[in-house]
């Protein structure tokens, strides 16, 4: 199944999700076959490998991070071939002052916002749920 396209369908569907737990983000010259098990998500970028991991599994490795997210799942399944989505609901998180680190799983798009701004954040997803189209 390759997911919704229509952003009308999308954006009604959204159903956006609080994950439990805290994650940060870490930069890696090359992470251990431990810390990749453990993160949640990673990228290769030119200055090293980003990993997205648990926060109490970054304190317990050791490792230096300075953003402390909570992860939001949008769970309606979106085609990674969508248009605006990700420009939707990223306009109406700026609008209300939150940031937002977008992670498109095949699935799923997930957000990753600032700790503190989590609850707005969701209020604000359901807000834009609830828009009429």
């Amino acid at each position: 199944m390759s997911g919704e396209t229509s952003l009308s369908t999308l954006l009604a569907g959204l159903a956006p999700r609080l994950n439990p737990g805290t994650y940060v983000f870490c930069s890696l010259p090359s992470p251990s076959a431990e810390q990749l098990a453990v993160a949640l998500g990673s990228f290769r970028e030119t200055e090293g490998m980003t990993l997205i991991l648990p926060r109490e599994a970054a304190e317990h490795m050791g490792l230096d991070y300075d953003y402390q997210a909570a992860w939001i799942t949008l769970e309606v399944h979106s085609a990674l071939a969508a248009v605006g989505l990700t420009a939707a609901f990223a306009t109406a998180l700026a609008g209300a002052g939150i940031s937002c680190n977008v992670i498109a799983g095949y699935h799923h798009d997930h957000l990753f916002v600032a700790q503190a701004d989590a609850e707005r954040a969701l209020q604000v997803l359901h807000q834009l749920a609830r828009e009429p189209r």
